[in-house]
């Protein structure tokens, strides 16, 4: 059991989901009041997405990036600015011509899939540990052990923590190579991601074996998507991890009832509490993670 639980908040996403509801933040104001807005409810942690303004598409427009971080910043309100990095990593194959990209493909290289971050400086960036079959169709996500060695050396030297996502098995094997490298600076962050199409299944028993495949001394998180968001952040709680709700996940707060972030952060903190526990502060969470605002 973890009584002091580091609680996340994943404001907005890249997916499909701002036709299905009016609460997923798409302007850079938009995803940074949602991040204050999930603070003031107890996460600790936005982890923050940036989407095109006019389409509402997912975005990897640094200037749409650095928006939306000063805009949290020039608030006042304190919480831990995390980053996705995981833009840039996709490949549809051709239909007529699987060798070559066809529509939707997006594939750039290290350095290019750090540029946000090297100009915001944020304390937690997300690394996605491996390459994946995502969703029914032909989109394939591809993060290869060159590129995600480059992008943890730049992070490393940079003073950027990697939230290192795993989805499945073999990506916690990869991330402890990593580790063993001395790419990833102590305590290595892990995010244990269930229910994405084709990556682990949601489901405590799953959450289990990938937790302990961790190395020792790791911090984690983990989550899980749709209705399973809650139960799975009972489940890490119970076995000693941390939390992620938001929009990125899950738009509901009950069946057919559509949440905001702030919604989604308040009855995550009452399971906590429920269960003995609390949601720690930004500033402690800093200093359980080593991050670079850490106290001395």
């Amino acid at each position: 059991m973890n009584f002091e639980v580091i609680v996340t908040c994943a404001v907005t996403g890249a997916g499909d989901t701002t036709g299905r509801s009016p609460h997923v933040p798409v302007t850079p104001k938009e995803v940074a009041e949602a991040a204050i807005e999930a603070a003031k409810a107890g996460a600790a942690v936005a982890h923050l997405h940036v989407r095109d303004p006019e389409t509402g598409k997912g975005s990897r427009d640094p200037k749409l990036f650095k928006e939306a971080v000063d805009r949290v910043r020039d608030s006042g309100t304190d919480v831990v600015i995390n980053l996705t990095a995981g833009m840039g990593g996709d490949w549809v194959p051709d239909a007529t011509n699987p060798a070559m990209p066809g529509p939707g493909t997006d594939m750039i290289g290290a350095e290019d899939r750090l540029i946000h971050v090297h100009e915001c400086l944020p304390e937690i960036c997300s690394l996605d540990c491996g390459t994946l079959n995502f969703g029914d169709g032909d989109n394939i996500y591809i993060s290869t052990p060159p590129t995600l060695r480059r992008m943890a050396e730049l992070t490393l030297e940079w003073g950027v923590k990697p939230e290192m996502e795993v989805f499945e098995l073999g990506h916690i094997r990869f991330a402890t190579q990593m580790i063993a490298e001395g790419l990833i600076a102590a305590p290595p962050m892990f995010q244990i991601c269930l229910g994405i199409p084709w990556g682990a299944d949601q489901s405590v028993d799953t959450m289990k074996v990938m937790k302990d495949h961790l190395p020792q001394g790791a911090s984690w998180a983990g989550f899980g998507i749709s209705r399973m968001q809650m139960p799975m952040a009972a489940a890490a709680v119970a076995m000693g991890g941390n939390v992620r709700v938001g929009l990125e996940d899950n738009i509901f707060l009950d069946r057919g009832v559509l949440a905001t972030n702030g919604q989604l952060v308040t009855r995550v903190v009452e399971i906590i509490e429920r269960m003995g526990g609390r949601a720690i502060t930004p500033q402690e969470a800093r200093n359980k993670l080593k991050l670079r605002g850490a106290a001395n």
